[in-house]
C-alpha cells in the first residue's frame, strides 16, 4: 500500500491532523490513518458517556480549528445542546462532535483528498529508497508513506512501586489501568477503594463510582497529596505576567508570578495571562532549569494549570468535607494481604512511620508525568534505527520547532512529525485541544511542503541512478 501521508495513531492528535490534511492537501492526494482502536479520535477521554466527565477547557476554546473558534459551539447549537462558550461541555459530546466533523469532510469525496482507515497497529518502520518511510503491520501487511505524522500519545503511568513490592494475592484487586471500566461492575456498594494519584482521573474515577451506586470511603495517595483547583465561575481578563528577562529560571518565573497575585491580580487570570507565553518560556529555559521544574514545580504546576470545570469540583469537594473521600500526603511503600484485603504501607508526608491501610480495590490513576516512548513498541524500534532520538528528559520525541522528528544523525528530517505529548519536550504545552490543533494545523502545511521536497528528491535519484550505497536499505524487522 503506497500513500502521500500516513497519520499513525488514533486519539485526538490523528483526528486533529486528519481533518486539517483533508482541508489543505489537494484532491488527487492520499492519506491512510493507521490505528487499531474502533472508537478513532475519540480516545479514551472522549468516548466516555458519562454526563459528569466534563471537559477541563471552556467550550469556546475546543473548536479542531483554530481560525473557526466558534465551530464547536455551532455543533453544539445544532444538536440542541446548545451552550455559552465559557461554560462546559461533556466529554461526550466532544467526541461526538470530532466524529461529525471528520465525516463531513470525508462526504465530499470529490473536493477532498482519498483517506483510508487501516485498522492495524504498525508494528515497525524503516527508511524507504525513495526518502519515505515503510511500516510493517500487525495483520502482515506493509505500508509505504512519503511524509508521517506520529500521532500515538502516551502510555499509562507504571504503579509507583516495584514488582517485588506487590504481594500475589493482592493483584487481583489492582486495577492497573481505570479506564478499563469492566472492574467498576465488580465493585460492591460499601467496598473501601483506594486510588493511587490525586489528579483529574482521580476526580474522573471518584464521581464514576459514587454514580454507580458506589457509597464506601474512597482513600486518595499521591505524594504531595494536592488536587486540581477549579476554573472561575466566570470568564476574567487574563492578566499578563510580567516576566524576567534571561537568564530565566523557575524561581524568577514564581517570583513574578507570586508578586503578581500579592498585588491584587486573581491567580486564575495569572495563569490564563501566561498559558499563551508558555511554550516561549519553555523553550527559554535552559535543559538543567527544565529538569528542576520536573523536580519540584510540576506537580503545583499541574494542579494550578489543569484545572476542572465548577460543578465537577463542587462536587468532588462535597465527598472530600463529608468524608466520603480522604485524601492523603505520603510515599506508598509495598502493597501487601491483610486477611484477603489488600493491604497499603506508606509513610505519610514529613513523617518517619509507616501507616497501613487495608481496602478492597487499588485503582492505579498516577497518569503521566512524562511522555517517553517505552509504551510504544514502534517508537522503540525507531529509536533503536536511528529514524528518531528521545527526549532528553524522557518526554517524548526530540522535535525541531516546526514539529519535525530529529533523527540519529541530529538533524530534523524532512515529512517525519510527531503531534501532541510526544513533542513536549520541544514546547511542554502541548496536551490540551487548544494547543494541539495549532500543532495539527502547522503540521499539516509542512507536510504538503515536505512532500513536495521528498518527491522531488526522489526523482533526482531516479534519474541519476544513485548506487545502492548512497540509499538506506534496512530489513523490516
Amino acid at each position: 500500500m503506497d500513500y502521500d501521508v500516513a497519520v499513525v495513531g488514533s486519539g485526538f492528535s490523528a483526528i486533529a491532523v486528519s481533518v486539517h490534511l483533508l482541508r489543505s492537501l489537494p484532491p488527487s492526494a492520499t492519506i491512510a490513518v493507521v490505528g487499531d482502536d474502533p472508537a478513532f479520535g475519540r480516545g479514551t477521554a472522549y468516548r466516555t458517556e458519562f454526563h459528569l466527565h466534563r471537559l477541563n477547557v471552556p467550550a469556546g476554546r475546543m473548536s479542531v480549528f483554530p481560525d473557526e473558534p466558534d465551530h464547536f459551539l455551532n455543533w453544539l447549537e445544532r444538536q440542541g445542546r446548545g451552550i455559552s462558550r465559557d461554560e462546559f461541555a461533556s466529554r461526550g459530546d466532544y467526541g461526538l462532535y470530532l466524529r461529525d466533523t471528520l465525516a463531513s469532510l470525508l462526504r465530499d469525496r470529490h473536493a477532498r483528498p482519498k483517506l483510508d482507515f487501516i485498522r492495524a497497529k504498525a508494528t515497525g518502520c524503516v527508511r524507504s529508497q525513495d526518502d519515505g518511510l515503510l511500516f510493517q503491520l500487525a495483520d502482515g501487511e506493509s505500508l509505504h508513506a512519503r511524509a508521517v505524522a506520529l500521532c500515538l500519545g502516551v502510555g499509562t503511568a507504571d504503579l509507583p512501586l516495584r514488582e517485588e513490592r506487590i504481594a500475589d494475592a493482592a493483584r487481583r484487586r489492582l486495577v492497573r489501568n481505570p479506564w478499563r471500566l469492566k472492574w467498576l461492575s465488580k465493585v460492591k456498594p460499601d467496598d473501601t477503594i483506594c486510588i493511587l494519584g490525586s489528579g483529574l482521573t482521580m476526580i474522573d474515577q471518584v464521581l464514576t463510582l459514587r454514580a454507580r451506586g458506589h457509597r464506601g470511603v474512597i482513600h486518595v495517595l499521591s505524594r504531595r497529596g494536592l488536587v486540581p483547583h477549579a476554573h472561575a465561575g466566570h470568564h476574567g481578563t487574563a492578566v499578563l505576567p510580567d516576566l524576567p528577562d534571561d537568564p530565566l529560571t523557575i524561581s524568577g518565573i514564581l517570583k513574578a508570578l507570586r508578586a503578581q497575585v500579592r498585588a491584587g491580580a486573581e491567580w486564575r487570570s495569572v495563569m490564563d495571562g501566561l498559558r499563551p507565553r508558555t511554550q516561549a518560556l519553555w523553550q527559554r529555559l535552559s535543559p538543567p532549569e527544565r529538569s528542576r521544574f520536573l523536580r519540584h514545580a510540576l506537580a503545583w504546576w499541574n494542579i494550578h494549570r489543569h484545572r476542572v470545570a465548577p460543578p465537577v469540583f463542587e462536587q468532588f469537594d462535597a465527598l472530600r468535607r463529608d468524608g466520603s473521600v480522604k485524601v492523603h500526603a505520603g510515599f506508598l511503600r509495598d502493597i501487601g494481604i491483610d486477611g484477603n484485603r489488600p493491604c497499603l504501607a506508606y509513610r505519610p508526608r514529613g513523617l518517619q512511620d509507616v501507616v497501613s491501610l487495608p481496602v478492597d480495590w487499588v485503582v492505579n490513576c498516577t497518569g503521566m508525568e512524562r511522555a517517553g516512548i517505552g509504551h510504544s513498541p514502534l517508537l522503540v524500534e525507531m529509536a533503536d534505527q536511528g529514524i528518531i532520538v528521545p527526549d532528553r528528559l524522557g518526554l517524548g520525541l526530540r522535535v525541531d520547532e516546526m514539529s519535525r522528528a530529529t533523527g540519529a544523525g541530529g538533524g530534523a528530517r524532512p515529512g517525519l512529525f510527531a503531534v501532541g505529548a510526544l513533542t513536549a519536550g520541544q514546547f511542554w504545552e502541548i496536551t490540551a485541544v487548544p494547543d494541539i490543533r495549532v500543532q495539527a494545523q502547522t503540521v499539516a502545511g509542512a507536510i504538503i511542503a515536505d512532500t513536495a521536497l521528498v518527491k522531488a528528491q526522489a526523482a533526482r535519484r531516479k534519474a541519476n541512478v544513485l548506487p545502492m550505497s548512497e540509499v538506506e536499505t534496512s530489513p523490516i524487522r
